[in-house]
């Protein structure tokens, strides 16, 4: 008896995914975390009006799903001021990542990212047999002006450029990004991802058509919109690429009470601006507690604070395993030198105080 009959691309890869979920650590450790603050999830939650329709519209779930999500397309083009073709809804921004990466890379073209920034769109890479190309961070920033040459240079398809940057949560200027476009060389694409830009300094979305051909953006409701376990984004591009998605995705894969909730979030701007708000808030609490610990926050345009813990990445790793062994879930950057930090997302003041009661004896339980 034999079993299926593997591609030799699926066979050279690991049976991994590139996240450990809380989950799966609180299973290890047999019991709940008391402060669930790795996974860049808004704990301050969805807008009750999101609730409200997601609850309704559960009555309706034996219905497919409007493959087109036509609704909140419209919503969504809308709110950005650009046309219906412009948009594409998917299950989450990984989701999306995937999908492009099936449309534009084959096995050996080259794609180019940043050393240590999402390990999801690599995954993605990986499994379509993409070859990555890495450039470093500068100055715990990702670097437009090294990503665009390193494409020259290697005749990359694709560019993945996050801004705000998971893990570091630093952010260039949108007029910068858009001046370095001129770099960028012909018939390569680069990938925006924009998750976090709700939280960041007005001027940081670039000012970038959505009819431009260089660039396709992504955004998400897992964040401010606090919608994370729902899977669901949305993609802003030229409209060839946009309908181009429609020859390989998943078209019954947006569940409708998941466009039900998301199209409410986008229209209760109160609810994001009180997140937002709550958001800045916890950062600064975060910053505080790492100072009186004798460590310093990095400067934040998202849901979540990089801590400079002082020495290198083996340090930091001691800090986060003490933490998750007092029920506080963090996680860290996995490149030097931007592992010598661990990651802390927002949360409410009831989770602050947990971190704030846990942090200074992980810093003595390491040996700090």
């Amino acid at each position: 008896m034999t079993g299926p009959r593997y591609t030799d691309l699926v066979t050279s890869l690991p049976a991994n995914v590139p996240f450990v979920g809380p989950e799966e650590q609180e299973r290890a450790r047999g019991a709940p975390f008391r402060a669930r603050l790795g996974a860049n999830e808004s704990l301050f939650g969805p807008s009750p009006k999101a609730v409200a329709a997601m609850r309704e519209e559960a009555a309706q779930v034996w219905k497919y799903g409007d493959p087109t999500s036509h609704d909140l397309r419209v919503a969504v083009a809308a709110h950005h001021g650009v046309g219906l073709e412009n948009v594409l809804i998917g299950e989450g921004i990984d989701g999306l990542l995937g999908y492009l990466v099936r449309l534009l890379i084959a096995p050996g073209d080259a794609v180019v990212t940043s050393e240590g920034a999402y390990p999801t769109f690599n995954y993605h890479v990986a499994g379509f047999g993409g070859v990555l190309h890495k450039v470093r961070y500068r100055d715990d920033h990702e670097d437009p002006n090294r990503l665009f040459s390193k494409a020259k240079e290697t005749g990359a398809k694709l560019v993945y450029l996050a801004n705000p940057d998971n893990p570091m949560g630093s952010w260039h200027s949108g007029e910068d990004i858009a001046a370095a476009l001129d770099q960028l060389p012909e018939g390569c694409l680069l990938l925006l991802d924009e998750a976090y830009v709700e939280f960041a300094p007005e001027g940081t979305a670039a000012p970038i058509a959505a009819d431009d051909p260089r660039v396709i953006r992504m955004r998400t409701f897992s964040k401010a919109y606090g919608m994370a376990g729902a899977r669901i984004g949305y993609a802003i591009g030229a409209p060839d690429l946009i309908r181009s998605f429609d020859k390989i995705r998943n078209h019954f894969g947006m569940n409708r009470v998941a466009q039900a909730g998301a199209l409410a979030a986008l229209q209760d701007r109160g609810w994001l601006d009180y997140v937002c708000r709550k958001v800045d808030e916890s950062r600064h609490e975060i910053a505080r507690i790492a100072s009186e610990s004798g460590m310093a926050a990095l400067p934040s345009a998202t849901n979540f604070v990089a801590v400079d813990c002082g020495r290198d990445g083996a340090f930091a790793t001691q800090i986060l395993e003490a933490l998750v062994a007092r029920g506080v879930f963090v996680r860290k950057p996995f490149i030097a030198p931007q592992d010598r930090c661990i990651r802390i997302s927002c949360g409410r003041p009831e989770d602050m105080a947990v971190l704030a009661e846990a942090l200074p004896e992980a810093l003595v339980e390491a040996g700090g």
